[in-house]
Formats: structure tokens, sequence, C-alpha cells
């Protein structure tokens, strides 16, 4: 006869063993009512409560314009010809101040766009709550990686020593002070504990993207366009010309974008605007004038290609004027003039002008073609 223990009788029934295929029970579906929809007056550049997946109906529809717009600027670096930039390169067709000005401007613009793009990536992105504006942003996040392999194709082609040029921004002094400026606006943003909502932390957004689009895009790539398209306007660096000269038109749009939307959040958050918050501002534009005008001065000591530093500093006080205006500030250089107005014909370049004549289905870099 079979016995059993009392304290086993006693004992709870184990659980039955989990089967190895079990389907997990359905999740509950929600009984809420369906949400309203969503009406353009709904929407908000920032703190929006609406959903960001629903692109139409547009609110800031001129972000959709633009977008369209720099979809339609669309080039890709390799489809420029650098082999007459190699020859002279190899062949010493440019001088030492030539070359000098060449690398400087790489050492610069090879992480700068990497900056940018992680700016807008991992950080102002994340706080945009307009589907329109997200929509070009999104398109200028890939603009800035055209452009770092833009740099890239370049350095690659004339056989550059990649680790000096990569590394400038760690190692030379005007370059570095540049980014050190930069970089605490970047870090604001792409901390994940950052959250918009009051006006300390909408200030903080609206300063950076202020910082990014009137003073990275709109006022620290400025002289090193002016340099590289000089040369090519000089019959030098043609190919290398060609690539800037897109990459001017492009930032040139992101500027007037960022713009755009600074004046958007303004609008619909006119608190943000104070008498403080301003003076701020232009205390940054102060800097960053000079901060541009040493790296002038840096990348060449001595007049170049018809250019001189002096130049630079008429030239960055007229961009940061206009500039400033553009967001609803006063001047901070009365009387200044443009030095460069051959550049406005630079920025109004249309694609379909010479692109497609000089583009090449099959090229060679550096390390393929020798001039000895």
């Amino acid at each position: 006869m079979l016995s059993f223990d009392d304290d086993v009788l006693d004992r709870p029934a184990a659980p039955a063993p989990a089967q190895a295929n079990a389907i997990p029970a359905a999740p509950k579906v929600a009984t809420n009512a369906i949400p309203p929809r969503i009406t353009a007056d709904d929407k908000r550049v920032i703190n929006g409560t609406t959903d960001v997946n629903q692109l139409v109906p547009f609110k800031h529809k001129w972000a959709w314009e633009k977008y369209l717009a720099q979809c339609a600027n669309h080039w890709m670096p390799q489809e420029v010809n650098m082999q007459r930039d190699i020859e002279q390169w190899k062949t010493g067709q440019l001088s030492e101040d030539e070359m000098r000005v060449v690398k400087r401007n790489l050492g610069f613009f090879v992480t700068a766009d990497s900056l940018a793009a992680n700016n807008i990536v991992l950080g102002t992105y994340r706080q945009i709550t307009s589907p329109e504006c997200r929509q070009f942003l999104l398109r200028q996040a890939f603009d800035e990686a055209i452009h770092t392999h833009a740099y890239q194709y370049i350095v690659e082609s004339l056989g550059l020593d990649e680790g000096e040029v990569f590394n400038a921004y760690n190692e030379v002094k005007s370059i570095r002070d540049k980014d050190h400026f930069l970089m605490p606006f970047i870090d604001v943003l792409t901390d994940p504990a950052f959250k918009t909502g009051t006006l300390a932390t909408d200030q903080a957004l609206l300063r950076s993207i202020i910082v990014f689009a009137c003073i990275m895009e709109g006022l620290f790539f400025y002289v090193g366009f002016v340099q590289i398209l000089a040369l090519g306007r000089q019959n030098k660096m043609t190919g290398a010309a060609e690539q800037y000269q897109y990459i001017l038109r492009d930032e040139s749009m992101h500027c007037n974008f960022g713009i755009d939307l600074i004046n958007t959040i303004k609008m619909e958050n006119p608190e943000l605007w104070t008498e403080s918050f301003k003076a701020e501002i232009v205390e940054l534009f102060k800097q960053a004038v000079e901060l541009e005008y040493a790296y002038a001065e840096d990348t060449m000591p001595r007049g170049v290609l018809g250019l001189n530093a002096a130049q630079f500093k008429e030239y960055l006080r007229f961009i940061a004027n206009r500039r400033m205006q553009q967001i609803g500030l006063n001047e901070l250089f009365p009387g200044v003039t443009n030095p460069f107005p051959w550049m406005s014909e630079m920025i109004d370049l249309k694609k379909e002008k010479n692109f497609f004549e000089t583009r090449v289905t099959e090229y060679q870099t550096g390390g393929a073609l020798s001039w000895d």
C-alpha cells in the first residue's frame, strides 16, 4: 500500500511546466475613443502635442518646400572629375601658400560636417515636433554625410596625409578653437536627459539652433568657401572648387531653413526672446567673428589669391550683420560692406548649368593616378 507524508499532501501543486512553443497572450486592445483628427493649427515646431508621424495637413509648408528644393539639388562627390586637381597638386603648380589654404580648409571641414550631422541626428531632431521641419532635417543630415564624403574624396584624390588632415581639429589651434566654441551647444542637446518644455530648456534649444544655423553654417564656413572658390576662379583646383560650390549652395539652404526655424519658434514662443537672451546671442556673434578671423589669419599669413586677412575682417562683419538682422537683431558692425560680391553668384548656382556636363561615371583618386 502506498503511503504519503502529510507534509507533502499539504503542499500546493507545482505549476505546470511552460510549453516550449507557447503563444504569449495577446495584448489587450485599447478601448479608448479614437482621438480627433489633427488640424494644421494644432502643430507647433517645439513642444507640440500632435502626432509627429502625420506630415499633413501642412502648417509649416515652408519647410516642406525647402525639403523639395534641396532634394532637387542632389549631387555626389565622385561625379566630379579630380584629375586636373591631382596634376596641379603633384606637379608644383600651386604655391606653398595655396597648398596651405587647401590643407587648412580640409582640416576644418572634414570634421565640421560630422559635428553638424551629430547635432541634427542626436540633438535637434529629437526636440522638433513639426513633421515638416523634421523632413528637412533628415535631408540636411544626408547632405552633411555627402559633404564629409566630398572632403574625404578630395583628401584621397590628392594623396594627402589622412592622419594630419583628420586630426587638424585637435592639433591646429585656429580649428580647435572654433570646434571648442561649438561643442557646448552640441553637448546640451545630445544629452539624453535634455527635454524641452521649460523656459530654460526651450531657450537652450533655440540658442543651439542659432549657433548652428547662423554661426556655424552661416559664418564659420565662409572663409573656407571664399578661399577655395577663389582658387577655382583662377583655374586652380577646379574639381575641389566645384564640390565646394555645391556644398556652399547646400549650406546656404541649411542656413535659410535654420533662420526660418528660428523665426517660427520665436513667433510661436515669444516669451523666449527676452532682452537678456538677445544680449547673449549678440555676444556669441562677437566671439564667432573673432574666431573666424583668427582662422583666416592662420590659413593665409601672407596675401594669396588676391586675398588678405584684412578683407576677411570686413567680410565676416558683413555676414554677421546679415545673419543678425535675419533673426531680428540689430546689426553689430554698422557701415561694413561686402568685399566679395562675386560670392553671391556662387550661391545662386543652378545645377543644370554645368553639373551634368562635368560629371564622370568612372573616376580615379590620387592612389590610382601618377603625375611623376
